[in-house]
């Protein structure tokens, strides 16, 4: 039985491209009590194998979060499936603004201690215990009411391209960073102020919504969907879009365009600029934003020093990376001296 990838990214993309079909990108998240996180991993994966989807799965005792690719003739199948798990069944699924057919290449399903890494060992802390959750309509109302706070609970790397008009955004490189960064800023204010939170597509703030509850904070939002449903919504709706220009996005694309402004620049010239690239020289990998005319001038890299690398012969390349750990910046995303115009 086959529980494992028997393609590489390569030979996928190659089967992508000459199938010529169309795939949907989608994302979804759920928190719920599962057991035998083995068995339900293995379960899908037989199961979403076999309907040709692709991405990257998480599986917990605290719930399921997914990114993934499925074939567009496949999804009322993929649907069905879900359907029939109960605790999925009707399950929010959102679907991505802008689709790419190979937002994904493999299907990972993993199985993870949790499904948001949070660093928290509270055993009183129920995650399921989580705030109200508002679609667009109301998140505009909130968000202009001068007794809220606003809260963007993403990293520095995604708030820098795109945020919510006045929203606080924490200089912050993980989740886990923010949560007591954000209680301690707030703490005065946890009777007088409405708390509203948002992230990409919800797994975040509504682990945030549950553990600030529990942190004593009395009334506590979180924008239904994220920032992917939001668009959506103003959009159907024709809403006034209050969001500033980017989604950034963990999959090829690296962003989805939500308004046309452009607020971040180019790290190496200062240009205006919002395009996420990771620089060329897989020894560094470096997250950074470059504009074209310095991907061009820097041969897509970060640096002199990591142009010059990936100038060399891939086997030489091959050989300088042999026995050395990957490089720390491939963790701090966004983060290194060789970045000149980084705010």
């Amino acid at each position: 039985m086959q529980l494992y990838n028997t393609l590489s990214a390569k030979e996928r993309e190659a089967l992508i491209e000459a199938a010529g079909k169309e795939r949907l990108t989608i994302s979804f998240y759920k928190y719920a009590h599962i057991g035998n996180t083995s068995i339900f991993r293995n379960h899908l994966f037989i199961h979403w194998n076999e309907l040709d989807v692709l991405g990257r799965i998480y599986v917990a005792n605290e719930g399921i979060n997914a990114q993934l690719s499925v074939l567009a003739e496949n999804f009322d199948a993929f649907k069905r499936h879900l359907d029939s798990i109960s605790f999925l069944e009707n399950v929010r699924l959102n679907i991505a603004i802008e689709h790419n057919n190979k937002s994904f290449l493999k299907l990972k399903v993993k199985v993870r201690n949790k499904i948001v890494a949070d660093g928290l060992n509270d055993d009183t802390f129920d995650v399921t215990n989580k705030g109200i959750h508002v679609g667009a309509s109301q998140f505009n109302e909130l968000i202009e009411d001068p007794d809220t706070l606003l809260v963007d609970m993403r990293n520095h790397y995604e708030s820098e391209i795109g945020h919510f008009k006045n929203a606080i955004t924490p200089d912050v490189d993980t989740f886990r960073d923010s949560l007591d960064i954000i209680e301690k800023d707030l703490a005065e204010h946890k009777e007088d102020k409405k708390l509203v939170m948002y992230c990409t597509g919800g797994i975040r703030c509504e682990k945030a919504s549950a553990y600030y509850k529990h942190k004593g904070f009395k009334q506590v939002y979180q924008l239904e969907g994220g920032i992917i449903e939001y668009a959506r919504q103003v959009e159907k709706k024709q809403l006034e879009n209050k969001f500033l220009g980017k989604n950034f996005v963990f999959d090829h694309r690296r962003g989805e365009r939500i308004t046309d402004v452009v607020i971040s620049n180019c790290h190496q010239c200062g240009n205006s600029c919002d395009t996420h690239v990771n620089c060329a020289n897989e020894a560094c990998h470096l997250l950074f934003i470059q504009c074209e005319t310095c991907a061009e001038k820097m041969n897509h890299c970060c640096s002199d020093e990591c142009k010059e690398v990936h100038s060399l012969p891939y086997e030489e390349q091959k050989r300088l990376r042999k026995g050395k750990g990957a490089s720390n910046k491939i963790f701090k995303k966004g983060r290194s001296p060789v970045l000149k115009f980084k705010k």
